[in-house]
């Protein structure tokens, strides 16, 4: 599974998997034990998680979500040491530790809270999208000569 085909959908706790479109909008399934599947329509707000980015000091205002995650991955594995409920200060010193340049004024307590719980959902029923693309080995050109 890639974050592309996982979505948040506003008012709803939780991640989904995006099963396929309908006329009336998106099936998804909740990425969770229930396997639960909605309909969002047009009155909900759904986002994919791929179009989705933290905003930063940088040069490009912005990094990705799944960078974010996977550099979380890299330097945490599956412990955090703090969950969703931690103190403002706290995930604000995580997410610091992970995006130094993240920007404090528009980033807010409750979207780290969200980044957190997305990561454990995530690494419980998604690991794979915290796999580095592999490449495939170059086939030979038949024209090459063998030495």
């Amino acid at each position: 599974m890639k974050l592309n085909e996982i979505a948040s959908v506003t008012g709803k706790g939780g991640l989904f998997k995006v099963l396929k479109p309908a006329k009336a909008g998106l099936i998804l399934e909740a990425l969770d034990e229930s396997k639960a599947k909605i309909m969002a329509t047009a009155s909900h707000k759904v986002s994919i998680l791929d179009e989705i980015s933290i905003y930063t000091h940088s040069k490009e205002g912005t990094t990705p979500l799944e960078e974010v995650l996977k550099k979380i991955n890299k330097e945490y594995g599956n412990d955090l040491g703090l969950d969703a409920n931690a103190e403002g200060n706290e995930l604000r010193s995580f997410l610091k530790s992970v995006l130094p340049d993240y920007d404090e004024e528009k980033v807010y307590i409750s979207d780290i809270k969200k980044l957190v719980k997305w990561y454990g959902i995530l690494q419980q029923f998604a690991p794979e999208v915290f796999e580095e693309a592999k490449e495939k080995p170059k086939e030979k050109n038949k024209d090459e000569k063998k030495d």
